[in-house]
């Protein structure tokens, strides 16, 4: 067989470099996957910087996976050669610790991670622990379907988070929130959208989306919130996010890595208002979502690159050059 290719991150802080390695041969419960698309997350980002705890390299990012099983190991079961699926952020879990016990797999004291702690889908070839791997509904394209493999489902439990909020306010416009604002208005709730000051093109996106108001981060709302979520990695928008709160609404903290967040006074948290993080995903989250999809009608809008642009696509993510999420095709 022809080897893999793959972007690789050689060095923390440097571009991703181009290498071809030997195709993976899927282990025990494993999956060999032919990538057909991988999405550009902002986590890639986090990860490629090393603002995450480091972990050794080479390491090939990317944990919005969609492709086609080619090859199945040996005691796997549910998958068939040839079956489309989706690979996410989270890829293994222990199954042992008190997290795993009580149904809270995604705080595993042991877990494994897509494109972090195991090689990712900036790649030709995949490899999934089948138990961690996603049969994708519908007839959408592959590069529509990748965002929701981590914007989407990181969204999706960021918006659970939020209870039955009526109000809610999204800040940061990007891959995530643009899917979360169809679901969320599906839901019959209204939607704020805070972007960037002066981001005209992200409020008018917004807006097609079903956002009833749209303004820059430092704009007050013409309402109090039931709730919001912060998409973007500031830790600024924390305060900003509580001030803009009813008493008893919920600030909920959805990315896996933020800036400090800065002093603000007790007032603005007292009135039982609440601040929590989302931290990965479970597969009942995965379950869940990929269910309400086909009814919501849910679309993504994607931008895309080819393999060897990956470094392309991270640098308009990072500028902040996108709408909607940025997708590598494979």
């Amino acid at each position: 067989m022809v080897d893999s290719r793959a972007m690789v991150l050689e060095r923390y802080g440097e571009p991703l470099a181009m290498r071809e390695r030997p195709v993976p041969v899927p282990g025990r419960n494993e999956v060999r996957v032919r990538v057909s698309a991988c999405g550009v997350c902002r986590t890639d980002l986090h990860v490629v910087d090393g603002e995450l705890p480091k972990v050794p390299l080479p390491l090939v990012p990317g944990h919005e996976i969609v492709g086609y099983v080619d090859e199945v190991g040996k005691g796997t079961r549910g998958f068939e050669p040839g079956e489309r699926v989706g690979i996410p952020w989270l890829g293994h879990t222990c199954g042992q610790c008190p997290y795993c016990q009580s149904g809270a797999e995604n705080l595993c004291d042991r877990p494994l991670f897509t494109g972090y702690t195991r090689d990712g889908g900036y790649a030709t070839h995949a490899i999934a622990d089948a138990r961690y791997a996603f049969k994708l509904p519908g007839d959408q394209p592959d590069q529509n379907l990748a965002p929701l493999l981590c914007a989407g489902l990181i969204g999706w439990r960021s918006l659970r988070a939020t209870g039955d909020a009526r109000r809610l306010g999204l800040f940061g416009f990007g891959a995530a929130a643009h899917i979360i604002a169809q679901i969320a208005r599906w839901e019959g709730r209204r939607v704020f959208a805070f972007t960037r000051p002066g981001d005209g093109e992200s409020q008018d996106f917004a807006r097609k989306l079903g956002a009833e108001w749209t303004g820059g981060s430092d704009e007050v709302a013409p309402e109090e919130l039931d709730a919001a979520i912060i998409y973007a990695p500031v830790g600024a928008l924390v305060p900003r996010a509580l001030g803009a709160l009813r008493k008893g609404g919920v600030v909920v903290c959805a990315g896996i890595h933020m800036s400090d967040i800065p002093s603000f006074p007790y007032e603005w948290l007292w009135g039982e208002r609440k601040i929590v993080s989302i931290a990965n995903l479970t597969r009942n989250d995965g379950e869940t979502f990929f269910k309400a999809i086909p009814p919501i009608g849910l679309h993504t809008t994607v931008t895309t690159y080819p393999l060897e642009q990956a470094n392309q696509a991270l640098g308009d993510l990072r500028q902040g050059r996108l709408v909607g999420a940025a997708v590598l095709i494979i």
